[in-house]
């Protein structure tokens, strides 16, 4: 059974940074599409950015563009989230997932493992 666990979550002013830490355990998903996620209460789960099972051209919610940056270390087996210029609006949970397909990655509906996701605090 595959487990995502996630961290490096905290609290931080506007205009710090966090990294984010994604590592499975069962197995590797060096195969998988792995993206990041972030929910915050009363709302749907929000796409935030993915990156394809090569370490191709990653994808980014025009919400952090430009400021977050995703990347892979297959050795490591572990997928990182660079957040900088944190504004309060990035306050959420961040969810780690898995995707076996390239199919529509923003659609949480095509993930099929996920992390307990870890939290974010951005203070203003």
């Amino acid at each position: 059974q595959v487990r995502l666990a996630e961290s490096g979550g905290g609290s931080v002013q506007a205009g710090g940074s966090l990294r984010l830490y994604c590592s499975p355990s069962g197995r590797t998903l060096r195969s998988y599409v792995m993206g990041w996620f972030r929910q915050v209460p009363g709302k749907e789960r929000e796409f935030v950015s993915v990156i394809t099972s090569s370490g191709g051209t990653p994808y980014y919610s025009d919400s952090v563009k430009g400021r977050f940056a995703i990347w892979r270390d297959g050795v490591k087996n572990t997928v990182y989230l660079q957040m900088n210029n944190l504004k309060p609006e990035d306050t959420a949970v961040y969810y780690c997932a898995a995707s076996p397909s390239r199919d529509d990655v923003t659609n949480t509906q095509n993930y099929e493992f996920w992390g307990p996701g870890t939290q974010v605090t951005v203070s203003s």
